[in-house]
C-alpha cells in the first residue's frame, strides 16, 4: 500500500513537466530538451488515462469495461502514432507498433515475472486462458509476418497490390480481435475474471470521465509536441528512427500498462498482469495496426503492413520466447530475467541498426 502510494505521489509530481512542455516548445528549445519534457509529460497523463478507464470499467460491467479498455487501453500509442502518420513518419510508427509488442513480452512481462517472484519458489496462473492470448498473439504474428513474405517471395509486386493486401489483412485482423472479445468477455469470460471482480470503483462517474477527456486532449497536444521533435533529434544525436520509435516512443506509449502490470505481479496476481501485458499486446496488433492503416490513407503517405526483416524477427522470438515460457502455467524470477535480457539485446542492436 504505501509503495502504491509512492507511486500515486511521483506520477503528480511528473504532470509538473506539462507546462513544462508547453514552455519549452513556445520558446523553440533544443529538441533534445523538448522532447525529454514532452516524454516525461505523457508518462502521467497514460497513467491517469488507465486508471479513469478503469474506473469507468468497473461500473459499467466486464463487457462494455472490456470495450472502453480496448478502446482507450491503448490511446497514447494511438495518439503518437497518429501524429506521426501526419508528419509523414510511417516508419517510425511501424518501429513503435514492433517495440509496443516487444515492450508488453518481454519488458513488461519480464519485470513482473522478476519482481512477482523474488522470494517465492513459483507463481501460477490460468494455463488455458494464457495459451488462449498466446495462440492469439501467433495469428497477430501471422498477419504482420505474411505480408513482408509475400513482398519477398513476389516479383516487383505494384504499390496497388502492396495496398489492397495490407487493407485484406487489417479488416481479417480487427473482425479476429472482435472475436478474441467475444471469447474472453462473453462466451468463456469464466478464465478471465478471477482477478478482476476484486476492482472497486473509487471515483464517481463524473471525475472518471473529467480525467479520462482532460487527459486524452492533453496526450494529443503533447504528442504533437514529442513528434514535432522527433526529425530534429534524429538528426543531431545521430539516432534513427527505428531506435526512437521501438525503443523510447513505445516505452512511453505504454506507461501504463508498465506500472499496472509490475505492481499487480507483486502483489501475486499473476493473472490479471499477464492480461494486462498479453492483453495490450493483442490490442496493438489486432486492433491498433488495423486503426492505424485505416487512417494512415487520409494522409500524403499511407501506411502499408511491410515491417523490415528486423523488425518481424524481434516481433516473431519475442512471441514464442514468451509462449514457451507460460504454457507450463509457472514463473518465477529467474524467467523474468530471460525476458529481460532477451529485450536488452533488442535495444543493442535496435540502436546499432543502421
Amino acid at each position: 500500500m504505501e509503495k502504491t502510494k509512492i507511486l500515486e505521489k511521483a506520477f503528480k509530481v511528473l504532470l509538473i513537466f506539462v507546462p513544462l512542455s508547453l514552455f519549452a516548445e513556445y520558446m523553440h528549445s533544443s529538441p533534445i530538451a523538448v522532447f525529454i519534457l514532452a516524454s516525461l509529460a505523457i508518462l502521467p497523463l497514460a497513467k491517469y488515462i488507465g486508471e479513469s478507464t478503469e474506473e469507468i470499467s468497473a461500473r459499467t460491467g466486464p463487457a462494455l469495461g472490456g470495450l472502453l479498455n480496448a478502446t482507450f487501453g491503448n490511446a497514447t500509442e494511438l495518439i503518437i502514432s497518429f501524429f506521426a502518420l501526419q508528419a509523414g513518419l510511417t516508419e517510425m510508427v511501424k518501429a513503435s507498433i514492433t517495440g509496443s509488442i516487444i515492450g508488453n513480452l518481454l519488458l513488461i512481462l519480464g519485470m513482473a515475472f522478476f519482481f512477482g517472484g523474488l522470494g517465492k519458489d513459483q507463481q501460477e496462473f490460468n494455463t488455458t486462458a494464457a495459451k488462449t492470448s498466446a495462440s492469439t498473439l501467433i495469428l497477430a504474428t501471422a498477419a504482420i509476418v505474411m505480408p513482408a513474405v509475400f513482398v519477398l517471395t513476389s516479383e516487383d509486386p505494384s504499390a496497388t497490390t502492396i495496398e489492397t493486401l495490407s487493407i485484406a489483412v487489417s479488416i481479417i485482423m480487427a473482425v479476429s480481435y472482435l472475436a478474441s472479445l467475444l471469447f474472453s468477455l462473453h462466451t468463456h469470460k469464466h478464465l478471465y475474471t478471477a482477478d478482476t471482480a476484486e476492482c472497486n470503483a473509487k471515483w464517481s462517474v463524473k471525475k472518471s470521465v473529467s480525467v479520462l477527456l482532460a487527459s486524452t486532449v492533453a496526450v494529443a497536444v503533447m504528442s504533437e509536441i514529442l513528434v514535432g521533435s522527433i526529425e530534429p533529434l534524429a538528426e543531431s544525436l545521430g539516432w534513427t528512427e527505428l531506435f526512437i520509435g521501438m525503443i523510447f516512443v513505445a516505452i512511453i506509449g505504454n506507461a501504463a500498462e508498465h506500472v499496472s502490470a509490475i505492481t499487480v505481479a507483486i502483489k501475486g496476481r499473476m493473472d490479471l498482469a499477464l492480461q494486462i501485458a498479453i492483453g495490450s499486446t493483442t490490442q496493438i496488433a489486432m486492433f491498433v495496426v488495423p486503426v492505424l492503416v485505416f487512417t494512415s490513407y487520409f494522409f500524403e503517405t499511407p501506411m502499408n503492413l511491410i515491417f523490415s526483416t528486423f523488425e518481424l524477427a524481434s516481433i516473431v522470438s519475442s512471441v514464442f520466447m514468451v509462449q514457451s515460457i507460460i504454457e507450463d502455467g509457472k514463473s518465477n524470477w529467474f524467467e523474468g530475467l530471460q525476458l529481460l535480457g532477451t529485450y536488452g539485446i533488442m535495444i543493442v542492436v535496435s540502436f546499432l541498426h543502421p
